[in-house]
C-alpha cells in the first residue's frame, strides 16, 4: 500500500512540477539594494536585480527643487525621522523614473533599499509590506507609471497600505510612485455632475472625492514638467558629452537637436537622451566607415 501511494504521489508531482516556479535567489539585503516583487501562481516572491544604470542625481537637470525635496524626505526616513509617501507626477519623458533610479543610486550607500511592484500586483501589496515590517533595513516600495481606470479596484489595496488600515504601513517602509496623472484615476464629466457650489465653496461629488482621496494619501507631491528650449539644449549638451566628448557638441549638433525635438513633438530629458544616442552613435558610425 505504501509503495502504491508513493508511486501515485510521484506521478502527481511529475505532472505539477512544471507549474512550480524555479527556486528564487534569496535576497541578501546586506549586498542587494534592489528587488522586484514577482508574481507566480502560488503568490509572489522577491527577486534581487542589479541596478539598471549609473544615473545620479547630479545628472538630472531642470528639477533642482524636486530633487532636493525627495532627497530630504528620503534621508529623514533613513534616519528614522518622520517622512511622507511620495508621488512624482508629470509629463511623459520628464524624468520621473530617472529621478527614482538616481535616488537609489545616490542613497543606497546610506542604507536605502528599493522594491519595485508592478501596478497589476498591487492587490498583494499588503502581504509584501507585512514581510518587510520586522526587517532591520529601510525600504522604498516603488510603483512606476501608476494609474488606474475607472473599473480598476487595485487602488483600494494601495489606499489601505498608505494609511487606511488599522495597523498602517510599518515604520521601515515608504511608498513612492510615478504617474502621468496627478490624481492617478481618470475624471469624467459624469463624475462631476454631483459637484456643486455652496456660496464660494466647491463640494465635490462622491466619485470625485474617491479619486482625490487616493493621491491625497501621498504627503509629498512633486510635479515634473516639459523643458523649455534652453534647458532642453543644456540636457542635450550634457548627454552628448557623456556619451561622446565635449567636442561632439557644436553648432551642427545644436541645430540637429532642435530639429530632433520638433520631429518628436516635445522637449524633455528623455528626448535629450535619445538625441544624444542618435548624434553620437551616427557620428561614430560614419567616422568608422571613412
Amino acid at each position: 500500500m505504501d509503495a502504491e501511494l508513493t508511486r501515485r504521489l510521484t506521478q502527481l508531482l511529475d505532472r505539477v512540477e512544471h507549474w512550480l516556479p524555479p527556486a528564487p535567489e534569496q535576497v541578501d539585503w546586506a549586498t542587494h539594494v534592489a528587488a522586484l516583487w514577482q508574481r507566480h501562481p502560488l503568490g509572489g516572491r522577491l527577486v534581487p536585480v542589479p541596478v539598471r544604470d549609473g544615473v545620479m542625481l547630479d545628472d538630472l537637470l531642470g528639477i533642482e527643487r524636486q530633487k532636493l525635496a525627495l532627497v530630504d524626505n528620503t534621508r529623514a526616513f533613513l534616519q528614522g525621522l518622520p517622512a511622507n509617501h511620495a508621488l512624482v507626477w508629470g509629463a511623459r519623458g520628464s524624468g520621473k523614473s530617472s529621478l527614482i533610479r538616481a535616488l537609489l543610486n545616490s542613497l543606497a550607500p546610506e542604507g536605502l533599499r528599493m522594491i519595485q511592484v508592478d501596478r497589476h500586483d498591487l492587490g498583494r501589496l499588503p502581504a509584501l509590506v507585512e514581510q518587510l515590517r520586522h526587517l532591520p533595513q529601510r525600504f522604498v516600495v516603488y510603483c512606476d507609471d501608476l494609474s488606474f481606470e475607472g473599473h480598476d479596484d487595485a487602488y483600494k489595496a494601495l489606499k489601505s497600505v498608505l494609511d487606511g488600515a488599522l495597523t498602517g504601513p510599518p515604520k521601515n517602509v515608504l511608498l513612492y510612485a510615478t504617474s502621468n496623472r496627478r490624481h492617478l484615476l481618470p475624471e469624467s464629466m459624469e463624475d462631476n455632475r454631483d459637484s456643486h457650489l455652496v456660496g464660494d465653496e466647491l463640494h465635490h461629488g462622491d466619485a470625485v472625492e474617491e479619486r482625490i482621496s487616493l493621491s491625497d494619501r501621498f504627503g509629498l507631491w512633486l510635479g515634473l514638467h516639459s523643458f523649455n528650449q534652453d534647458m532642453y539644449l543644456q540636457a542635450c549638451a550634457q548627454w552628448v558629452a557623456r556619451l561622446g566628448t565635449a567636442e561632439d557638441w557644436n553648432a551642427a549638433a545644436r541645430a540637429e537637436a532642435v530639429r530632433y525635438a520638433t520631429l518628436r513633438g516635445g522637449r524633455s530629458g528623455r528626448v535629450a537622451w535619445q538625441f544624444a544616442n542618435h548624434w553620437v552613435g551616427s557620428r561614430r558610425l560614419h567616422a568608422a566607415q571613412r
